[in-house]
């Protein structure tokens, strides 16, 4: 039987990061309903008060990173798997990377800005 081995073998490590950041993704989630229980969202200086915490902030970043990441990987794997003609695949990779880290940007700069 002839094997064909395609991919960089990305294998473990992506499946471990995939929940990895899901599990980032999943506590702050918590925290976040939490705070909502807790009257975070009674108003906008409750609201604005709750994000300013360091803590809160620092778990928020980690969501937007994990998010993102969790996105490129899922995204990424797409793409390698569907996608055939290398110059497609590499064009479609480079969109989504560039798409991508942008978001992730204006999402640290919003959370920044509250």
């Amino acid at each position: 039987m002839n094997r064909i081995v395609v991919g960089a073998h990305y294998g473990l490590r992506d499946w471990l990061a995939q929940r990895v950041t899901a599990v980032v993704m999943a506590l702050f989630t918590v925290i976040l309903v939490g705070g909502m229980i807790g009257g975070a969202t009674s108003s906008l200086d409750a609201w604005r008060g709750f994000i300013a915490q360091p803590v809160i902030r620092f778990c928020a970043f980690l969501f937007i990173l994990s998010l993102f990441y969790h996105v490129w990987i899922g995204i990424r794997d797409i793409w390698m798997d569907y996608i055939k003609p290398t110059g497609l695949r590499l064009t479609l990779h480079v969109l989504t990377l560039l798409a991508l880290i942008g978001q992730a940007g204006w999402a640290v700069q919003i959370l920044w800005r509250l």
